[in-house]
């Protein structure tokens, strides 16, 4: 295959996906679950609630959520934000404007996740963006006109199909179940250590490990004193090291 027919290679596979059944069910799966998530986490900002309220205020992620919470109505935009791409992503006919609008702020929940090793959404979070970024190339038959490297075209969309084909994708589906699998052990094995979200769920990982003492010091060190996480990993280390 040549350079100059990759494109076109490229666009006839997404239109054999755009006419599979198991393709439209799965993006419909999505819009719903990445929907439903919104609609809670923004409901909850909109009423003023602090969310994840039962994290300790010296935790990493906690710290982080009770500031934004008395950032007034900045806290109160995000969730009319959320709330806002949540139900464009119900609505068919807004499901590219809601995907749009939802990425940005997915991508800064998932990077802040990974950055406090928060793991309350620290799976959820590259899922929901993997989740989205689907939806947005389910509608690349539209996407592609705001991008800059297509040329002009007087097709809008491409229309919905007489009669969906009824093929299960295998490759597709070993692939999300392989990307899910993998997040999942990379939350689970990824860091050597995790806050976590309590002192004894912190305490918990270093039990009947050589480093109990230098880990059950990082869990005091976050969720007892409120030292940033760096500080703390910092600390950490050297105490291993010196073991």
């Amino acid at each position: 295959m040549t350079l100059s027919r990759l494109p076109e290679k490229l666009e006839a596979y997404y239109f054999s996906i755009k006419k599979n059944r198991w393709h439209w069910i799965f993006q419909l799966v999505c819009r719903i679950l990445l929907a439903y998530a919104f609609l809670v986490a923004g409901t909850v900002k909109i009423l003023g609630e602090r969310f994840a309220s039962g994290l300790s205020e010296i935790h990493p992620m906690g710290a982080y959520l009770e500031a934004l919470h008395h950032t007034g109505y900045y806290y109160t935009f995000i969730g009319y934000a959320q709330v806002l791409a949540a139900i464009l992503l119900l609505i068919p006919r807004t499901v590219l404007s809601g995907a749009l609008l939802y990425l940005p702020i997915m991508v800064n929940i998932w990077v802040l996740s990974f950055a406090v090793r928060f793991v309350g959404s620290f799976v959820t979070s590259p899922l929901m963006v993997l989740a989205n970024l689907y939806l947005l190339a389910w509608h690349y038959d539209k996407l592609k006109y705001i991008l800059p490297f297509t040329r002009y075209s007087k097709e809008v969309s491409m229309a919905k199909p007489a009669k969906y084909e009824t093929k299960f994708p295998v490759m597709f589906c070993v692939g999300v179940l392989s990307t899910m699998a993998f997040l999942v052990w990379f939350s689970l094995f990824g860091h050597e250590v995790m806050p976590q979200n309590s002192l004894s769920d912190c305490r918990s990982q270093f039990i009947g490990t050589e480093n109990k003492e230098a880990g059950f010091e990082f869990c005091e060190c976050i969720h007892t004193v409120g030292t940033p996480l760096d500080n703390c990993l910092d600390r950490f280390y050297q105490m291993k090291n010196q073991h």
